[in-house]
């Protein structure tokens, strides 16, 4: 009988060169989650059992990077622009077998410099934003997390804006949630307490209690770190 494995092969598609390749997923059997930060990053009890490693598909044939979260459609003149700014300076090497943090990496990068050229969602690019920064956390590199937490941030605004997380699976509450707890730790308070409290306001409303209290808890939070700063210049 064979023994299973934490990692099997995916078949995928490449949307650009339309050439098939294998890349690696990670079973959920294998994934346990001890805890999340407050910006949902999951702290796995194995951090080398990390599904998050493997989330992008990276199309060992021309370079082209996806995840699953991708639109099927190009706006017109987008494949073009792709195939000259990435699949002509590609060198032909596989993303398909186990992979660590500092390939994960490269795999986020290069899959946020597709969807950027590709004009995909903004939603979609503020995940991938999103998972570099924390696997940068991982690594304790808290000027490169920064970076992304920023640039997550920027891209969840614009989602907000153009409406286009309509359909995925970040609702209302979550997106402003996040631009709320994005801002707080990336020392943006006055953003943070306006995102918070827009949450905290659709309590009546709201299918997630769960995140309208985090809401209130950081909002807490940060009120008593503005008091505490405020007692501190007092007695100084």
């Amino acid at each position: 009988m064979t023994e299973l494995v934490p990692l099997y092969d995916k078949s995928c598609k490449c949307m650009i060169c339309n050439k098939s390749f294998t890349t690696q997923k990670m079973r959920t059997r294998f994934v346990k989650v001890l805890d999340y930060d407050t910006d949902f990053r999951p702290i796995y009890k194995d951090p080398s059992l990390n599904p998050t490693f493997y989330h992008i598909n990276v199309c060992e044939h021309c370079g082209f990077s996806f995840s699953d979260d991708f639109t099927p459609y190009f706006p017109p003149g987008t494949k073009e622009i792709i195939t000259d700014k990435i699949c002509t300076n590609w060198v032909p090497h596989s993303f398909g077998l186990e992979r660590n943090g500092k390939d994960a990496i490269k795999t986020y990068k290069l899959s946020a410099y597709c969807a950027t050229l590709k004009n995909e969602k903004h939603i979609t690019i503020a995940g991938m934003y999103m998972r570099l920064a924390w696997i940068y956390r991982e690594l304790e590199n808290m000027e490169q997390e920064q970076r992304f937490l920023k640039l997550a941030l920027y891209e969840y605004l614009e989602s907000y804006t153009a409406d286009d997380f309509q359909g995925t699976q970040v609702s209302i509450d979550r997106l402003l949630y996040l631009i709320g707890e994005i801002s707080r730790r990336t020392s943006n308070t006055e953003q943070a307490v306006k995102y918070f409290s827009k949450v905290i306001e659709r309590q009546s409303r709201s299918l997630e209690p769960k995140i309208i209290e985090m809401a209130r808890e950081r909002w807490y939070d940060i009120r008593e770190e503005q008091k505490e700063i405020k007692e501190n210049s007092l007695s100084l």
